[in-house]
């Protein structure tokens, strides 16, 4: 099977059905910080997380110029208050063109709020991404879905999802046997996967049949492996043929050695026939 053209083929049906926001692209205002003295990641896991699920949902909504995903930046949702802000680790926004690149996230000026939000826990805002945050993100901002995760493999594992109701209420979402968690915003399935050599306890996410979302690096490990696969079964049949080909050369000649055999045979039992008759005649004379 062609990885990459079921990926894309996948890629198309599952992806989310949503409206264009009314609003309009907006990169900055003047007057709303876009930075802070904060670094991007708290520590090594939670960059390797971020990069590694940034990358996967970037790779996925590629096809879609109306999704944007933002990366570590401020999400102001209250015009003209600077305080009602927030900087979650990542959030997809639909119905907004992906570029121009945003230096934050403006609610009001774009028409819209994320639809879902992830944060990747530290030990400084843990229980705010707990508690607090549910409510900012759900109620206060309109985003659809938010998750936590704990990237860090040798602390609880730790991953749970809110979703906001038609209603209006919030509900935890409730996880399955393997722990984890449908989005129906995004359409996607998330699951943590171990990786003992960093120490990292990666949120991945998954197509509804649980076709894994890869990253550029994994493409390429895939496409070489592929590669490779493909070329070890062309060997196969190039060694199969010969084989084929050898046998029927073997075969051949042994049909060949045969005929003569048998016309070697034909042709001494006619010479022996003649001897007879000869002696035949001889004993009649």
């Amino acid at each position: 099977m062609d990885t990459t053209n079921d990926f894309e083929f996948k890629q198309r049906k599952y992806m989310p059905v949503f409206p264009k926001a009314n609003g309009k692209t907006t990169a900055y205002i003047e007057g709303y910080p876009c930075e802070d003295d904060e670094p991007m990641s708290a520590t090594g896991f939670h960059g390797e997380q971020i990069a590694a699920i940034y990358e996967q949902f970037k790779r996925y909504f590629a096809i879609n110029e109306l999704v944007y995903i933002g990366i570590d930046s401020f999400i102001y949702y209250s015009e003209g208050d600077i305080t009602k802000c927030v900087a979650p680790d990542i959030h997809i926004v639909f119905g907004v063109a992906k570029y121009p690149l945003r230096r934050s996230f403006y609610t009001w000026a774009e028409g819209t709020a994320p639809v879902a939000v992830f944060e990747f826990l530290s030990d400084a805002t843990a229980r705010q991404d707990r508690n607090e945050k549910v409510g900012v993100y759900l109620n206060d901002i309109g985003v659809q879905e938010y998750f936590i995760h704990q990237p860090e493999l040798k602390k609880p594992a730790e991953f749970r999802g809110w979703r906001q109701e038609l209603s209006g209420g919030i509900v935890e979402m409730e996880p399955d046997a393997e722990g984890g968690l449908f989005s129906e915003a995004l359409n996607l399935y998330f699951r943590c996967e171990e990786q003992h050599r960093t120490h990292v306890r990666l949120l991945r996410p998954y197509l509804p049949d649980g076709t894994p979302i890869t990253t550029s690096l994994e493409e390429h490990y895939l496409r070489e492996a592929a590669q490779a696969r493909a070329e070890e079964e062309a060997h196969l049949r190039e060694a199969a043929q010969a084989r084929a080909e050898e046998e029927a050369h073997l075969r051949q000649d042994a049909e060949k050695l045969a005929a003569t055999e048998a016309q070697r045979r034909q042709d001494a039992e006619a010479e022996l026939e003649k001897l007879r008759t000869q002696l035949a005649n001889l004993q009649r004379q």
